[in-house]
């Protein structure tokens, strides 16, 4: 389906965001609450961009691709 949900939840302060493809094929990026809203909007853009660059389906570890992104 490929869906993408966002949902703002408290998280530990060294992690912004995360997202997780579910059993549907939805993508569920959860940001952290206890972030402003200007850091939020940034892990935000970047959760979305390991969703448009297709790192889900990628073989590179994910510290690779973090050190890809801008």
């Amino acid at each position: 389906m490929e869906e993408v949900y966002v949902r703002l939840v408290r998280l530990p302060s060294t992690i912004y965001g995360v997202t997780v493809k579910d059993e549907n094929g939805d993508y569920n990026v959860y940001i952290n609450s206890n972030l402003s809203v200007s850091a939020q909007d940034r892990a935000l853009k970047h959760e979305m961009k390991h969703i448009e660059r297709g790192d889900f389906y990628s073989d590179i570890g994910i510290e690779k691709l973090e050190e890809n992104m801008p």
